[in-house]
């Protein structure tokens, strides 16, 4: 299989995957406090939740330039997400937002390097359709 074979393949897993994860984020974030993951720290599942998101989507778009914009999206997503909590009998905490941002920015990083090895070669500049 060559490498734009692989990153295709991966590209449509990821694009798979991204819509029932971004559902499950916002029906967490809106919905009632989870009760089953109690060992884990909020700030732990906002940071997992977001750089769950940030992978997807970077590896769904290829990490181009669209990717850098999703993840900006995702980092808005939340901030906004953490505004209407305070709407809907949840607390709104700000320590939240920043976990998101730095879930949103590692999954990225972590979409790169996973396309860089998937295909072999970085794809930084790259031309051609996505």
């Amino acid at each position: 299989m060559s490498a734009d074979d692989r990153l295709r393949e991966t590209s449509r897993a990821a694009a798979i995957l991204f819509l029932p994860a971004w559902a499950g984020v916002v029906g967490g974030e809106l919905g009632p406090p989870p009760t089953v993951l109690g060992a884990m720290s909020d700030k732990t599942m906002h940071f997992l939740a977001y750089l769950i998101l940030s992978l997807l989507a970077t590896i769904m778009l290829r990490a181009g330039w669209r990717a850098l914009f999703a993840m900006i999206g995702l980092i808005a997503m939340g901030g906004a997400l953490e505004i209407i909590q305070g709407f809907v009998g949840r607390d709104a905490d700000i320590l939240d937002e920043f976990a998101n941002a730095r879930g949103a920015l590692s999954g990225a990083l972590i979409g790169w390097l996973v396309l860089a090895a998937v295909t072999g070669r970085l794809l930084v500049g790259r031309r051609g359709p996505n």
